[in-house]
């Protein structure tokens, strides 16, 4: 031990920030810089490594960062297991390395602390989108951040800033959606809440924005497949939810697996290097995706190994490979011995992540409590939180005077999703419900209704199991409540060995309709006259045309979490009014795709009356009912004209007319007139949520930005052109003038 006077200045919690970082850097090893700046695991990746394992590559090659939970192939999901091996890793670097620099630990906890078998999971991201509420979003993200901190772990790879162009593609539940407006919001909520007032604070965590720049728009619907986008596509599309993620300070930034333009963004110094940092002005850190490095050469082809791929990553900008080992870190030693890649550039990457060590406070104290985590993990206030959650993304796309039940209906609970833990929390979520705590709609329905229930399954996925029985009970219920839906999947609809479903099968991004075993059961007991509830619990937009036209009632429940069942039930029986409103458009079929709200005008060549709508979805954007009846006052704005830098507020009373309380969002939806260029024919600039009770009054008030309405150009900034623009709510349309010259 040193004594006081002969500690090192990094070891001065009262030193400058830049002081200590400035000392520990220059102490350091060209070899334990590179270790920094490289993340290693714990569990099944590319291969099996145990907790000795990445502690033998924390002590040898001097990694800085590990990711043993919070991930799919995790060496551990149970909480104390996972909090014995922090500690214990976290020993081995602060005591059996030479410098004692804390690691870091991330975790994937995009909805919830999920990967954690005691943790509370939230709605997957079209369900937060469904919410309409940015404060909610951060609630459910301030959670999320005080769980994972008490696990351990430092650095969440979340916000999803990506916006839903194709409903195809296998990681569209992880969006907010497909308005780049709302899941700008969203988005920017989320990093609030995951990082306070500061990553300083002992429960926060480093978010980090997802996948820049563009991601989910790929050819086929094909997960990683090349984004072939316009620059004003990419500019004003997918750049703005990343715009208002760096407004809020997002302290990290994870690239896109695929190609934008040719370029895969992992290597690409165009996207991360001189828009990221230099047009938008980040200076956080930038770390990869998993296995962003070797797919370089692996899969886009344009390095010719791992070595020239590590090179490539650096040239363009990253600071953190996140599971790439010590090959990695080896690379990097001798791409600067043998003079390829300066030194300094090591420097720049690793004063970034010692940075935000320093910050994080682990320097001080990097171990975690067991008694705190189990504590403060699972907590019933966080699983009401969750709760909550689910009840405000509950969307009612139909019903036929069917809902709300009444409160002694004889139930039966059928389909593949009613009593089924793992398919309802979805993707980036355990695949196991051992130690979980999850209601289901089954274990709702129970706890909500005063009648008789009955339970038959009917379907998997993809099979029918005992439809007879389902048709037997459902003759004897009241109503039948069948949930339908996607299982639990990652990334391309898999993995097979977790989904239980084989590539060709459903779901998959050739199919968004349901299989024939869901559908079969479904008809079988609506055959029966016994009045049918469709539950949708599934990641993405299902066409269900059939469903739609045939049962009385059908509800859109996402992914819903930990407490979805109990928000499902609460809404079917009227406890809890439905209040959300579609994020995403629901398409008829795969034929009316793209479907979007927010499609560009154009000719028709040979007339309009000759040219099918360019939309005509099965359920539109922003669509959701009410057990209540809204009446919308008057659409007023506050000014008329204003400059391009001003705002005015878009006044609009609602009265709720019925005899009971209801939630309703008023959305404000703007059409460009002005600009020289094509703009869709018409965008969401604005929404607000608001809850009245029977025969209550209120006028709500939306600011509208003028800034907002522009178009992101080169630099990265919205300029508004100067005319005139439609603000519409509702059925009604008022002008709004721009006028450069307006004080």
């Amino acid at each position: 031990m040193q004594s006081s006077s002969e500690q090192p200045l990094y070891r001065d919690e009262t030193a400058t920030l830049s002081n200590r970082v400035e000392d520990l850097l220059d102490r350091m090893t060209l070899e334990e810089k590179a270790g920094q700046l490289v993340g290693t695991w714990a569990g099944q990746l590319s291969e099996f490594k145990t907790v000795d394992d990445a502690a033998d590559e924390i002590r040898d090659h001097h990694l800085g960062a590990v990711a043993s939970f919070g991930w799919g192939g995790a060496a551990d999901m149970r909480l104390d297991d996972i909090v014995e091996n922090v500690n214990r890793l976290q020993e081995v670097a602060l005591s059996e390395t030479r410098l004692g620099i804390p690691l870091l630990f991330n975790v994937d906890a995009v909805h919830g602390h999920a990967y954690v078998a005691e943790g509370t999971a939230f709605p997957n991201g079209l369900g937060v989108g469904a919410t309409w509420d940015a404060e909610a979003a951060e609630r459910a993200a301030d959670v999320t951040a005080t769980e994972v901190r008490r696990s351990g772990a430092h650095q969440n790879y979340s916000p999803t800033c990506d916006v839903a162009r194709e409903p195809r593609w296998g990681r569209a539940f992880e969006t907010f959606g497909e308005s780049p407006y709302l899941c700008g919001k969203l988005a920017a909520a989320k990093v609030r809440g995951y990082q306070g007032e500061g990553i300083e604070d002992s429960s926060s965590v480093i978010a980090t924005a997802k996948h820049f720049p563009a991601y989910s728009e790929p050819a086929r619907g094909e997960d990683a497949a090349p984004v072939e986008v316009s620059e004003y596509v990419l500019r004003n599309v997918f750049l703005p939810s990343f715009l208002d993620a760096l407004d809020e300070g997002v302290e990290s930034v994870m690239p896109c697996y695929n190609a934008v333009d040719g370029e895969p963004a992992h290597g690409s110094r165009r996207y991360l290097t001189d828009l990221l940092r230099g047009t938008l002005g980040f200076d956080g850190t930038v770390v990869s995706d998993w296995n962003g490095v070797r797919m370089l050469h692996d899969d886009h082809k344009i390095t010719a190994d791992h070595r020239g791929s590590v090179r490539q990553t650096r040239d363009a900008g990253l600071d953190i490979a996140s599971v790439d080992a010590v090959d990695h870190a080896e690379h990097l030693v001798e791409l600067v011995e043998e003079g390829e890649l300066a030194e300094s550039a090591l420097d720049e990457s690793v004063g970034r992540v010692l940075e935000q060590k320093f910050r994080l406070g682990l320097f001080e104290d990097a171990f975690v409590d067991p008694a705190e985590a189990r504590d403060v993990v699972g907590a019933a206030p966080h699983r009401e939180a969750s709760l909550e959650a689910a009840r405000e993304s509950m969307t009612l796309l139909k019903n036929d005077d069917l809902l709300p039940l009444d409160d002694d209906a004889d139930v039966l609970v059928a389909g593949p999703n009613a009593d089924a833990p793992v398919h309802q929390l979805g993707g980036w979520s355990v695949p196991d419900p051992e130690g979980t705590d999850i209601v289901t709609v089954r274990d709702g329905v129970e706890a909500v209704t005063d009648g008789d229930v009955a339970y038959e399954q009917g379907a998997t996925m993809n099979d029918e199991l005992d439809v007879d029985a389902a048709v037997d009970a459902a003759a004897d219920a009241d109503v039948a409540v069948v949930a339908v839906g996607e299982p639990w999947y990652l990334h391309e609809f898999g993995p097979t060995a977790d989904t239980g479903t084989e590539p060709d099968e459903f779901p998959n991004r050739h199919s968004l309709s349901l299989p024939d075993a869901q559908r079969d059961l479904v008809e079988a007991i609506h055959e029966t006259g016994t009045p049918v509830v469709g539950v949708l619990i599934t990641g993405r937009p299902l066409i269900v045309d059939w469903m739609a036209d045939n049962v009385p009632a059908l509800l859109m429940a996402y992914y819903p979490g930990t407490m979805g069942g109990r928000a499902v039930a609460e809404t079917l029986f009227g406890e809890n009014d439905p209040g959300g409103r579609l994020p995403i458009t629901i398409p008829k079929s795969e034929g009316h795709l793209p479907a979007r709200f927010n499609h560009f005008p154009h000719p028709t060549p040979i007339g309009q009356d000759e040219h099918p709508s360019s939309y005509d979805p099965l359920f539109e954007f922003g669509h959701g009912l009410s057990y209540a009846e809204f009446e919308y006052g008057q659409v007023t704005l506050a000014d008329s004209i204003v400059g391009p830098h001003e705002t005015t507020t878009v006044e609009v009373p609602v009265e709720n007319v019925s005899d009971r309380a209801g939630t309703d969002v008023v959305q404000v939806y703007v059409t460009d007139h002005a600009s020289p260029t094509v703009t869709p024919v018409r965008e969401l600039r604005g929404f607000e949520r608001v809850s009245l009770e029977a025969g209550e009054r209120d006028s709500v008030s939306v600011e509208l930005d003028a800034a907002s309405l522009g178009r992101v150009d080169a630099e990265g900034v919205r300029q508004t052109a100067a005319g005139d623009y439609s603000v519409r709510v509702g059925e009604q349309t008022v002008g709004l003038r721009v006028e450069t010259t307006y004080d």
